[in-house]
């Protein structure tokens, strides 16, 4: 995480917090790779939990399905030519 990037961030947090700047950064740093994680690995993630609970494949796909619509999944990487189409058309 480049540390100029949520520098508004680490500071609110090292305010409103008991966190030193190191310790809310390292938090960011976490919560921001959770969130990158992709749909296809969360997947993965969460039936691997989930079977380790004891749970059967029918459970698991069904919580999964509800879940998923409720996380926030890392969007594909997009080239710049992606990005130009995405503005130009």
């Amino acid at each position: 995480m480049p540390s100029h990037s949520h520098d508004d961030l680490l500071s609110h947090l090292s305010r409103t917090t008991q966190l030193s700047a190191g310790e809310a950064a390292r938090v960011v740093a976490d919560v921001l790779a959770y969130f990158a994680e992709s749909a296809e690995d969360f997947v993965r993630r969460r039936h691997a939990e989930l079977k380790a609970r004891g749970l059967t494949n029918d459970q698991i796909f069904e919580r999964v399905a509800a879940e998923l619509p409720q996380r926030r999944v890392a969007p594909p990487e997009l080239s710049l030519r992606q990005l130009r189409r995405i503005v130009y058309g």
